[in-house]
């Protein structure tokens, strides 16, 4: 018998291993994958819980915690991070957020949104896109933006996603993707 050949054994759990991958690629190709579950996923899957759990030892209901760290179009390092306990959330005034969802509850404002999270910055090359409508009613759109804070302006016709938004807008997307 060959030494260098692997077991009956390790061969199966190879196996199983492929085929479990291959099941979420194609759930995935489906649209039907929403991540492992929590009693097979492994432990480096979920490297922030822990650390939320130890900040909120206290909270009574637990607590959410968003983060990331990504390249603004300019280049510089963009990262950010919010946590909050459970109860405050609920006891908060969730009025105060109608302004910043709605106005990212129009289609054409979160396809302005991606151009510009996409280099576009210019209201001459948003007008280019198909469907986003007339030159007066891109601007309205963008004045919405503007005034929930999603966006700012950095010149005549000119506008960009802050820094300091990127993340939390790129959040909102995500949650809100199925």
């Amino acid at each position: 018998m060959n030494e260098c050949a692997p077991s009956w054994e390790a061969l199966a759990g190879q196996v199983a291993d492929m085929s479990r991958r291959l099941s979420d690629i194609e759930a995935r190709l489906d649209g039907e994958y929403r991540g492992p579950s929590p009693d097979e996923a492994p432990a480096e899957a979920y490297w922030a819980l822990p650390q939320l759990r130890g900040r909120l030892q206290e909270a009574a209901h637990g607590g959410v915690l968003f983060a990331g760290s990504v390249v603004g179009l300019d280049g510089e390092l963009v990262e950010w991070e919010r946590s909050d306990a459970t109860d405050s959330i609920l006891s908060s005034d969730w009025s105060e957020a109608a302004d910043a969802l709605g106005a990212l509850s129009h289609p054409v404002r979160l396809r302005l949104v991606q151009a510009l999270a996409g280099g576009r910055t210019a209201v001459a090359e948003l007008i280019e896109l198909e469907g986003l409508g007339t030159t007066g009613q891109i601007y309205h759109h963008l004045r919405q933006l503007v005034s929930a804070g999603w966006l700012e302006t950095t010149g005549r016709g000119r506008y960009q996603i802050p820094p300091t938004r990127l993340v939390p807008l790129l959040v909102m997307v995500t949650a809100a993707r199925r």
